[in-house]
């Protein structure tokens, strides 16, 4: 199965995405469907593709086979999944990540099955002083998923350094993906510092000030179920259910949260 994977993923390349309207279709190269349901991918974690939806989202994000791709906190591994055997043929991925907890998941992975994730190099973000780094002005694609509360809960400086190093790490041109969590545009903006919620506008202007541009929105990760006002924030729906079994059945049938999708990109 990984011999015929790397034979697609060689044979094949992403259609890049040019479109910037909201809502816009985009469609997954075989290659990048390959990846998808690749046999190495967690079971817990393929019946989640319903809600996060990578095909649709990395083709929204124009991520190629033969790009240089940095994932900024890839936690358990769940994206790692997918891009580790799609870029190990002609492209690389980077798992940056405070060090050392950050990148543990990717460890784990690396004992579990070499062969897939040994080719994966790891960085740290944000660095200290003799930590391994994305070099500057390398990366064709930086991702991020559900993380921009994570810093905002550093306060609005810290959101502010990961957006400035994920633009230094870009090669001019390049993008930076971001899906996260949405709070509604009329909620309270101190709720960005505890519900793990975060406004589309609040994430954009991080971006540009940053120096990106808006390339594109997509609602390919949205949830009109989602009202983004639960008891214990976004953590009380799938997959945290922090509230265990009160209402579980309520929040499993709404699902996971409502999310942004925003691309950006470098200018030249």
């Amino acid at each position: 199965m990984r011999q015929s994977l790397a034979a697609i993923v060689l044979a094949t390349t992403v259609a890049a995405v040019t479109s910037v309207a909201i809502g816009a279709p985009q469609t997954a190269s075989s290659a990048l469907k390959a990846a998808v349901d690749a046999p190495t991918r967690t079971p817990a974690n393929k019946l989640r593709d319903r809600y996060r939806h990578p095909a649709e989202t990395l083709a929204f994000f124009g991520v190629r086979p033969t790009d240089t791709v940095v994932e900024l906190y890839p936690g358990g591994g769940w994206y790692t999944e997918i891009l580790a055997p799609y870029l190990s043929a002609r492209g690389t991925y980077y798992a940056a990540a405070p060090m050392p907890n950050g990148v543990k998941g990717l460890q784990t992975l690396i004992a579990k099955d070499a062969a897939t994730y040994g080719k994966v190099k790891v960085a740290a973000f944000p660095a200290k002083p003799g930590e391994p780094t994305v070099p500057a002005g390398s990366a064709d694609v930086v991702l991020t998923f559900r993380n921009v509360h994570n810093w905002r809960f550093g306060g609005a400086d810290a959101a502010q350094t990961a957006f400035n190093a994920a633009f230094a790490m870009l090669k001019p041109g390049g993008t930076l993906g971001v899906v996260e969590h949405r709070l509604p545009e009329a909620r309270d903006s101190a709720l960005e510092e505890k519900s793990g919620y975060m406004k589309t506008s609040s994430v954009i202007g991080f971006a540009k000030k940053a120096g990106f541009e808006v390339a594109g929105q997509s609602e390919v990760n949205a949830n009109p179920k989602d009202t983004a006002d639960w008891p214990e924030g976004v953590w009380t729906l799938p997959p945290s259910l922090r509230l265990k079994d009160v209402d579980r059945a309520k929040y499993q049938t709404i699902g996971e949260s409502d999310r942004m999708t925003i691309k950006f990109r470098k200018p030249k």
